[in-house]
């Protein structure tokens, strides 16, 4: 599949880049909603390409599980299925090795898992995750890794980054001109990033992902880690950090030259009430919001806030009606997709460090 990525504009650290994947066009900085089990949570793909989305991130493993690859070649392709056009991510299941109740063990060369819909026994290999997603048909592919817990001493640590490598290139042998993102793994260990990096470089792929970090590590750390591994990895390939969505996080990452973020954070947080705004969060069941006439945020010109007022929602939270989930989501979703577009310009534009600063003053 034809891949290209080009720099189109710096600030310092942080960049506006063109992505292109066959005939799809993504400009970073962006962020990939995620669509786990096929969707994103209360929200239909019409709706999140009105907001103006274009890219998602679903789960191979996931898919494979249920519907089944069955059920979904019976369709050209997962965008068929899903009934959206954009450019699909698909990640591979590292991250669910540290879900409950989805790994059974871990071998030299694929992992054992349980479906979390019938607790079926599934062994996958690095081979056949890349099978999964070629049946799938999604534009950019995942390796199969192992993404560690904070809590694991060192030695555990480097056995599974060691293996991360030897399933990449096991993946990467058998990838027959899709497009695949390498995952570097190592935890917080700043010799075993430098390793992971190494050795995935070695196998060029077309970008590069930095994940086993935002998994409950402390946040200096984490920036102390991300600053790092940021050095290690070329200008020419696009920067990926899986798994990050507040917004001072992707600001501050941005600012490190991180170009492409996935999280359920933002459409999470919707689902337990938890509101982005310009002023910072708000949290729409509390007291104060009862006879509050105003929208969300009054600089936003989402559907909620063009519609609906804080009252209402804190009313429809209070009496535990689903629709303000599905109205906090488009707002939140819309948010995002609202600062970032405001990243791109001010990059563009050569003022985002002054963005920065203002941003880092209402932490949200």
């Amino acid at each position: 599949m034809k891949f290209e990525f080009k720099i189109i504009h710096t600030d310092n650290n942080a960049r506006v880049c063109e992505m292109i994947i066959g005939s799809k066009r993504i400009e970073t900085p962006i962020f990939l909603p995620v669509a786990t089990k096929g969707c994103v949570k209360l929200i239909t793909w019409q709706e999140l390409k009105e907001i103006g989305y274009n890219a998602t991130i679903t789960n191979a493993l996931i898919l494979y599980f249920k519907p089944g690859l069955d059920v979904i070649e019976k369709f050209k392709s997962i965008h068929e299925f899903f009934g959206f056009d954009g450019v699909i991510f698909t990640d591979s299941g590292g991250f669910q090795m540290i879900r409950a109740g989805f790994l059974e063990r871990i071998h030299e060369d694929y992992a054992v898992f349980r479906s979390p819909f019938d607790n079926s026994r599934h062994k996958i290999t690095p081979e056949f995750i890349v099978e999964i997603q070629k049946r799938l048909k999604s534009d950019i592919f995942m390796p199969l890794d192992i993404c560690p817990r904070y809590d694991m001493n060192y030695n555990r640590i480097k056995e599974a980054t060691i293996r991360t490598v030897k399933w990449a290139k096991k993946c990467k042998k058998i990838l027959d001109g899709n497009v695949m993102f390498g995952i570097i793994q190592g935890g917080v260990f700043l010799d075993l990033r430098k390793y992971c990096t190494k050795e995935l470089l070695d196998l060029d792929f077309h970008g590069y992902a930095i994940g086993g970090l935002s998994v409950g590590e402390p946040k200096d750390l984490m920036y102390k880690v991300l600053k790092f591994n940021v050095k290690l990895l070329p200008e020419e390939k696009p920067r990926y950090f899986m798994g990050l969505g507040s917004i001072e996080d992707i600001f501050k990452c941005i600012s490190l030259g991180i170009d492409i973020f996935d999280s359920s954070f933002p459409t999470r947080n919707a689902r337990h009430d938890t509101v982005y705004t310009s002023s910072g969060k708000i949290i729409i069941n509390r007291a104060k919001y009862k006879y509050d006439r105003r929208p969300l945020d009054e600089s936003c010109s989402c559907f909620t806030c063009r519609n609906y007022t804080r009252a209402y929602l804190h009313h429809l939270s209070k009496v535990n009606e689903f629709l303000y989930k599905r109205l906090l989501t488009i707002h939140n979703l819309y948010f995002i997709k609202k600062i970032l577009d405001e990243i791109k310009k001010a990059i563009k534009q050569n003022y985002f460090e002054e963005m920065l600063k203002e941003n880092l003053k209402t932490k949200n």
